[in-house]
Parts: C-alpha cells; structure tokens; sequence
C-alpha cells in the first residue's frame, strides 16, 4: 500500500483552505479597488504643503540637468535639495507638462496612488509570511493609520520612500528562500525598490542594511561550518553585487548628485543625523526645539498614532514569540524568513532611541516604519485566531472585535476627512486628546478650505473693495494664494494685514490678534482660524507673544 505524505500544518491542502485563501485575496483586492476609487474621488481636496513648492522646483531643475546634457547645474545650488533624490519630483515636473490638472492636485494624485501601492505591498508581505488572510489584515492596518492613509495625499517625500522601503522589505524577503541562488524576478524587484529609495532619501541605506543582514542570516542558518558559510556567500556574491548595481544606477538617475563624488552619499547621511534648525515641536503638551526632543520622542508617537488594533496584534504577536521561544518552537528557518521585517520595523526606532536625532512634525520622518508594523501586527492577528481555530465560540467573539474596532476607527478617520493624518488612538483621548498637546495639523492642509471659506464670507465685500485686502498666513504664501480671490493680497507685514490665516498647530493662530470669523474644524478640533483684524487699531494691531516657527 503506497504510503502519503500528510499535509503541511502551515498550508492545508484541502479544499476549504483553498476557498479560504481566494475569499481573503478577492477581499485584499476589493480593498485595493475602494481605496482607487477614494483617492479618485479626494484626491483634490488637500492643500499644498510648505515644502512642495520647493521641491517641485527641485524636479524642475533635475529635468533640466537632463535636458542641457549635464551642464546646468542649478539643481544642485538649490537651498539644500541636493541632500534629497529628486524621484518623485522629478516624475511630477515631467508629467505637469502633459496634464490640464493643477500641479499640486498632480502631485498629490501621484502620491496617494504610491501609498495605496504601500497598502498592496503590505498585503503581499503579509501573504508571503504567512497567509492571504495575514495579507488582508496587513492592508486593513495600513488602511486605517491615518499617519499613512491620510498622509498619502500631501507627504509627497515621506509616502513614496515609505512605498519603496515597504516593496525593498518585500522583494528581500521573496529573494531569501532560493539563496545562495539568486532568482532574477526578486533580484530586479530588490535594485528597482532599493534605488527608488535611495532616489528619494538617503534613508534608503537602511533597505541597504537590511539586505545584507538578511542574506547572512539566512546563509548562516543553512551553513553547517564557516568553510560552507564562505562558499554560499561566494555562489551568491556576483548576482548581489549585480543587485546593488542595478541599484546604483537607479538611485544615479533619480539623484545624480549622489553619484558625482564618492563622498556625496557620506555627506547626505553625516547632515541629516546631525539636521537641525530653529523649529518648535509638540510632546505631551510641551513645546520643544526639535534638537532638544528626548529620545524617546519617536517611539512615544507612534504608539499614540497607530490604531488600537494594530497596537492588539503587536503585542499578540510578541506573545506568540515568547510561547513559540518557551516551548523550542522557533526555528532558525522560520526566523531568518522574517528578519528584513523585524529589521523595518524595530531597527528605525531602536535608531532614533539611540541616536536621539532632531525630530518634529510627530512620526512623519519615520512613516517608512508604519508599513512593516502593520505587517507585524497582521502576524500577530493571524496568529491569535489561528490559535483560536478550534472554538467557534472564541473565534466569532474575536472577529466581532476587531471588526468593531475597525468600524470604530474607519468611522474617526471619516469624521476627520480630508484631514485623517490628524488622528490619534485613545491612548491620548483620541484625536480631541491629542490636541494642543501633540503634533496637529503641521503641514497646514486646512489652509485650503480655510482660503475657500474666507472667499465666501467676503464674497459681497470684494466688489466694494478695488484695492482688495490684505492677509496674513502662517505659513507658506502659497498654500492661502493658491485658493484665494485675486482681490486679497498675502502680504509679510503681518501687523498690517486684514485678515490672518493660520493652522492651529503649535499655536501659531495665536501670534496676531483678531475677531474670528471662521475656522475649519474636525470633531470639535479647530484645525485652522480665520481672523479680521479691520478694526483693530494702533498697539492692538502688535504680534502677540512669540510667533512659532
């Protein structure tokens, strides 16, 4: 009698397993396809953030090097852009010229459709280590940050590098099982994702690192002695370093600067670990200067700015390590699987614990961290209803809370539109918690709706007012001009203004006195104020107390 081969515990081979496995893809694609259709549909309700205007020039330059054959220079002389790749700005720059839409709807079109591509990313990672239900959960996570799905509309440098370390992660991890071999397919995946990240920040070493500890994990895992050790390391060395040029000559084209003195890449990461200017940060209701934030700045935000229930799976998943570690469970194979994403998602904030780096604007030069703990998280979800799985019970009062948990979050994030990069858990009272205590509204998205609303309360005014009026923003020119009435005037003497625009965010409304006539508001939570000051007069019209960065 011939004997089978039982089924692996990891991957049933029945027919139930299989329909599971299509229900959980079909849902992970549906979600891909409403997250389309959201971008589609809001894509062009955001403001301009303060640093957009500058790096769209960046692009526009870059292509100019191009264009000139190399001999205008101007790029690389532009304020301190030439520290930054120019990937996205420069596809931006390009693609301006071919479209009817306003540049900044363009910019933040392409930026969102990337961070949904970071969303996909996850549910694949997630697939890839364990489950299609794992890669669901992945991309329900990611969703619901609004430090990400929010974010995706207007951090037009931090969501695509972000995108491409989550995809580098990816395609390492997809690249590990065949070693020493190298397949072609992860490979190029590996130097595409790699110099994508290189040529928007020089952050990308990191992908870099984890690469390279990734690859000697797993081919010391499976090496018995140093002598064998040696000789994968040496079958596998041609087709990396093929990798890493590839690599090279990605992140050359998207940031030439880098490649034009072997010390450029040095001096980018010597400047930006010791970045800092005269700029104030919120923590815990404090005021900072952002190169006196304690070290635990990072850390302390994103436990307050991921959903609870990314927050759940974390610590489910730090259990299950600990049982599987207790009970001699946890293989060295099944490690070495996962170390490009225990390296993504601890290393950065082991980083910044160390370092003690100058931070602001909350987890927003971190975001890259957010797509590999919602993979973590995910794990660790699949594995607390993986062990559920014999009580049906236990199983349905599971399910029902972390749906309600996701319906409670989706219904906050809804509540805050377009303004979801604002949202905070409960761990501070949410949101209406957070504010005034921590980091708000910081690229000033709400100026737009505010410039809108001041052209509708001063809309009869206007026609009775040929030399306009006068205001004062705090912030960019260009994120009030942009959206209002040629008939106001954004002026730099702010005592003098008319009227005073500004975001709440680290109490800048505060700086100019005024009768407010309008804000812009999300659950209670003022994000932007309007203020007339026509009639103020004389000593009234001073600067009020001191004027946040």
């Amino acid at each position: 009698m011939q004997n089978r081969v039982p089924a692996t515990p990891s991957r049933p081979t029945s027919r139930p397993s299989i329909d599971a496995d299509r229900y959980w893809t079909w849902c992970t694609a549906a979600l891909i396809a409403a997250l389309l259709l959201f971008v589609a549909a809001t894509f062009d309700q955001h403001g301009i953030s303060n640093d957009e205007p500058v790096q769209h020039t960046y692009g526009r330059l870059l292509l100019e090097f191009y264009r000139s054959g190399f001999s205008d220079l101007r790029a690389f002389e532009y304020v301190n852009l030439k520290l930054y790749g120019g990937l996205f700005d420069m596809l931006a720059a390009a693609l301006e010229q071919h479209v009817s839409m306003s540049v900044w709807d363009l910019r933040h079109l392409l930026t969102a459709l990337i961070g949904v591509s970071g969303i996909l990313a996850v549910a694949l990672l997630g697939r890839t280590l364990a489950t299609p239900r794992a890669g669901f959960l992945a991309a329900v996570l990611l969703t619901l940050t609004g430090a990400w799905s929010g974010a995706m509309f207007t951090h037009t440098k931090d969501i695509p590098f972000g995108a491409a370390m989550i995809w580098s992660v990816y395609f390492i991890t997809r690249l590990l099982p065949a070693l020493p071999r190298v397949a072609w397919g992860p490979a190029v995946g590996v130097a595409l994702s790699l110099g994508a990240a290189l040529g928007l920040r020089v952050g990308g070493l990191f992908a870099v690192m984890y690469l390279g500890v990734a690859v000697a994990v797993t081919l010391a895992v499976r090496s018995h002695s140093v002598k064998a050790f040696t000789r994968q390391v040496l079958s596998a060395a041609p087709r990396l370093l093929a990798v890493l040029a590839l690599t090279t000559v990605v992140m050359g084209l998207a940031w030439p600067w880098s490649v034009m003195g072997w010390h450029n890449l040095i001096e980018a990461a010597t400047q930006f670990s010791h970045f800092s200017f005269d700029m104030l940060t919120l923590l815990g209701g404090a005021l900072y200067k952002i190169g006196d934030v304690p070290a635990t700045y990072l850390s302390r935000y994103l436990l307050i700015r991921v959903p609870e229930m990314l927050l759940l799976g974390l610590a489910c998943g730090a259990v299950a390590c600990i049982v599987a570690l207790l009970r001699r469970r946890l293989s060295g194979e099944t490690l070495q699987r996962h170390v490009p994403l225990l390296l993504a998602a601890a290393f950065p904030v082991l980083f910044s614990l160390a370092t003690a780096p100058a931070l602001y604007n909350g987890v927003r030069h971190f975001t890259f961290v957010l797509p590999p703990l919602a993979v973590a998280g995910a794990l660790g979800l699949e594995q607390a209803l993986h062990a559920l799985r014999k009580s049906r019970a236990a199983l349905g009062l599971a399910a029902a809370l972390l749906l309600a948990m996701g319906l409670e979050c989706l219904l906050t994030l809804a509540r805050l539109h377009p303004y979801e990069y604002v949202a905070y858990n409960h761990l501070v009272g949410g949101s209406v918690g957070a504010y005034e205590r921590y980091e708000g509204d910081y690229w000033s998205d709400s100026l737009r709706e505010a410039s809108l609303l001041l052209n509708h309360l001063l809309r009869d005014e206007l026609g009775n007012a040929p030399a306009g009026f006068t205001v004062a923003v705090c912030a960019e020119s260009v994120q009030a001009s942009t959206f209002l009435d040629p008939r106001f005037r954004v002026v730099r003497d702010w005592p003098s203004a008319d009227f005073f625009l500004s975001a709440t965010q680290t109490r800048c409304d505060r700086a100019l006195a005024g009768t407010v006539i309008g804000d812009v508001s999300r659950m209670g939570i003022p994000l932007s104020l309007i203020k007339d000051r026509r009639e103020l007069v004389g000593h009234e019209r001073r600067v009020l107390g001191e004027t946040p960065d």
